[in-house]
């Protein structure tokens, strides 16, 4: 059995996980405050590119 990981913080995932999307490609995180962080931070690099 492959053992996955949240994207923003390295906890095992278990069958309780979340999707979410991110710049086109969906990973996965264990919780709403790693998702809503990975949107910030997702944010927050695209408009520091923009400029």
């Amino acid at each position: 059995m492959v053992e996955t990981t949240c994207a923003a913080c390295d906890c095992k995932l278990d069958g309780n996980c979340f999707k979410v999307k991110i710049g086109g490609k969906t990973v996965d995180v264990c919780c709403d405050d790693c998702a809503q962080r990975l949107r910030e931070a997702h944010g927050s690099a695209a408009a520091s590119r923009k400029r």
